[in-house]
């Protein structure tokens, strides 16, 4: 399952989530999910690090068959610890 790793929340430029708030995205991770479901992450990432405040993405590679596990778009952020096992 693919996490976001969040900055604090900043003033909404457009329209997003509500409450008019809008997380950037800091680092894209992988996380196993958590026992029982099959939307909720696992307490921790595939690199050690706690899941708690990162949000889940929508996106998931089945999606888009051939794609990599993470959304392209956010490539350049992609955690290396967790793309090595993902593609280990």
């Amino acid at each position: 399952m693919v996490v976001y790793e969040v900055d604090k929340p900043v003033a909404a430029r457009s329209a997003g989530p509500p409450g008019g708030a809008e997380h950037r995205v800091r680092r894209v991770h992988a996380a196993p999910a958590a026992p029982g479901s099959h939307t909720t992450a696992g307490p921790r990432t595939l690199c050690g690090k706690d899941t708690f405040a990162m949000e889940t993405a929508h996106w998931t590679p089945s999606d888009d068959p051939g794609a990599r596990w993470y959304p392209e778009e956010y490539a350049p952020l992609v955690c290396t610890d967790c793309d090595a096992v993902m593609e280990g």
